[in-house]
């Protein structure tokens, strides 16, 4: 690439007269606008770059009609969102995607319920094209504030909610929770085990309610007994494995609903003096390589591709804005067999 011309910032009328064009159809070209023809927009594009120019973002707003950023908006607490690596990883598959699409990435997240307020004045404020919602537990107010700021969005994880009548179906991206709880049990069953034990997450979450009936799909006539709730941190698995251990001393198995818990569920039961797997099998969810192979033993889990899917609701995102319809997506599990099970 040639260096940029000294003397100032190049001008419009610069490139212009650079690429022997009208100052609108530079315009148009670098505003994103349509009708030029190939070769008339090479050569602008080659007079952009021999002279360095920057297009005004507020010309290509007026052109485009679009502000180039989208609103990620996570419904917890910072805490959560620092700590956890699966936001990590979502948010690097997003932000990815979104560089892809010369968008910029703008972070909200949820601290305590006065910040709705401050999400709708930037959602309804016009600063974002559009926005991508993920986390969101029951009764959460998220959901009401992007129908009134009428921000296209698409959601990360399945609604608990429906769209309004009339309205077309919520889209969001997902993967296929209950079938990959399903085929961590099965596992464990196929290994002999007798009492398999669960750590939900949090019930105001679908993805936690989902994996949850997948393990009852498997146990249709299992002991309520052997459930006990978590929160998706290492802390609460840590919590429910003691209280299970408790309840049930008898247990042989256990499948923790994210890897977190289930890390934290390792860290109890060889505090017990319980060995894994000999005495306690242990399967978790999401295979994040920062947990799953650093645990001791490293730890059986379902795969979920975290970072694939933040980068199809960006796609899904870019094709709303574009005008078209789009539907829920469903992306596949898998169990990836390590020494905890």
């Amino acid at each position: 690439m040639n260096e940029p011309v000294s003397g100032g910032r190049p001008t419009l009328e610069a490139v212009a007269e650079r690429a022997g064009v009208s100052r609108a159809t530079v315009s148009r070209v670098v505003n994103g606008g349509a009708g030029v023809r190939d070769a008339l927009a090479r050569k602008v594009r080659e007079a952009v770059d021999e002279l360095g120019y920057i297009p005004n973002h507020a010309a290509r707003t007026l052109v485009t009609r679009r502000n180039g950023a989208v609103a990620v908006i996570i419904a917890e607490p910072e805490f959560r969102i620092f700590s956890d690596p699966f936001f990590e990883r979502q948010v690097r598959g997003i932000s990815r995607e979104l560089s892809a699409h010369d968008t910029q990435l703008v972070l909200l997240w949820v601290e305590d319920s006065g910040d709705h307020d401050r999400i709708a004045r930037y959602l309804g404020g016009g600063h974002v094209d559009g926005a991508l919602a993920f986390s969101l537990h029951d009764h959460d107010e998220l959901p009401a504030i992007i129908r009134r700021a009428q921000v296209p969005t698409v959601f990360g994880g399945r609604p608990g909610w429906t769209a309004p009548e009339g309205t077309p179906g919520v889209p969001y991206v997902d993967c296929d929770n209950r079938g990959g709880a399903r085929c961590a049990v099965r596992h464990l069953r196929s290994l002999g085990r007798r009492h398999i034990a669960h750590i939900t997450g949090p019930r105001d979450q679908t993805s936690a309610l989902d994996r949850l009936h997948g393990y009852w799909d498997e146990l249709p006539d299992g002991d309520p007994s052997l459930v006990a709730d978590g929160d998706f941190t290492r802390e609460g698995g840590a919590r429910a494995m003691a209280e299970l251990l408790e309840r049930r001393p008898d247990l042989d198995a256990v499948f923790a609903a994210n890897d977190l818990m289930a890390a934290g569920a390792l860290g109890m039961l060889r505090d017990r003096g319980l060995r894994v797997p000999e005495d306690v099998a242990v399967v978790g969810f999401d295979d994040m390589p920062a947990v799953a192979e650093l645990t001791s033993p490293p730890l059986t889990t379902v795969r979920q591709d975290i970072e694939g899917m933040g980068r199809l609701m960006v796609s899904q995102l870019m094709r709303t804005l574009d005008g078209e319809r789009v539907e829920a997506l469903i992306t596949p599990t898998e169990l990836v067999r390590r020494a905890s099970a």
